[in-house]
């Protein structure tokens, strides 16, 4: 099933696609408040069956897209997990022996069909297409085998990054990855009754049509089930966290000129089985 986020006439809600439209699952629904309380209880499955046996109550054009878990407690990120990406640094360094990864505020995330803010502080905003873990059980020192026991659902992140941000420091990369609305997730969750969370995926980007990025988690260095168990040695992941599990070679800074978005850009990621992540670029007003 395919759970999204969005608003209609002001009014903020929750529900699922199917053929005919969006059910919006938040009016049937008052005492679950958003999609991540629904994973929290444990109650995807009842959701599933409610919207399957349901008419659709808006068209999808009519909704807009709000990021399907609005409010979630933890936005881990992954810096440098394809293989490609380790190479496309090209210092002579080894494949590392343990994964990287920084945190987000969910306000640097807008939703699908939503502007990417391109800040007047830099020129330098970048693309990163990635595919999304959605935590949908507590757990900490998870062993890999028993890791895709804990994903809700996978979605679709452009983890927009200003690059001339990211040198600001020593030692972190926080300033570049948190500009409000500079990145986006979305469109909708995909649960894995329809996707495989631990199956071969693929990723890609198109900046305007181009294809910028494409790649599969096939060339993960640290696949899934390795990123849930080792995060879950330190970090206590609870329904709804997110893990952005990383971007493959084909960056905007990665070119001869860079070639970073700029107003009028439409920046596509697309992952086959979930859908297409979409957003325009506008530049942002102090």
């Amino acid at each position: 099933m395919k759970f999204l986020t969005f608003s209609k006439d002001g009014n903020e809600s929750f529900g699922a696609v199917v053929e005919s439209g969006v059910v919006d699952l938040g009016k049937r629904y008052a005492d679950i408040t958003d999609l991540r309380q629904a994973i929290r209880d444990g109650r995807l499955d009842e959701l599933a069956k409610e919207a399957g046996d349901a008419a659709a109550d808006h068209a999808i054009d009519d909704v807009t897209f709000l990021p399907p878990i609005p409010n979630p407690e933890k936005v881990i990120c992954i810096g440098v997990n394809y293989a490609n990406r380790n190479a496309e640094y090209k210092d002579g360094s080894e494949a590392p022996k343990y994964p990287s990864d920084f945190m987000r505020t969910r306000e640097s995330l807008t939703g699908h069909e939503q502007p990417l803010m391109d800040p007047p502080e830099s020129d330098q905003l970048d693309y990163e297409g990635e595919i999304v873990i959605v935590i949908g059980k507590e757990g900490r020192r998870i062993p890999e085998d028993n890791a895709h026991e804990h994903v809700a659902g996978l979605t679709i992140m452009n983890e927009g990054s200003l690059r001339d941000f990211l040198r600001h420091a020593k030692f972190n990369v926080t300033q570049g990855k948190n500009f409000e609305r500079s990145g986006s997730l979305g469109p909708w969750m995909v649960t894995p009754d329809e996707l495989d969370p631990v199956g071969e995926l693929q990723v890609i980007t198109r900046v305007n049509g181009e294809e910028r990025q494409n790649d599969t988690t096939d060339n993960l260095m640290f696949p899934f089930r390795y990123l849930i168990s080792y995060l879950s040695t330190f970090y206590r992941l609870k329904p709804g966290d997110i893990i952005a599990t990383g971007t493959p070679n084909g960056a905007g800074a990665r070119f001869d000129p860079p070639k970073y978005l700029k107003e009028g850009d439409v920046v596509e990621v697309e992952v086959p089985g979930i859908g297409i992540l979409r957003n325009g670029v506008e530049t942002e007003t102090p």
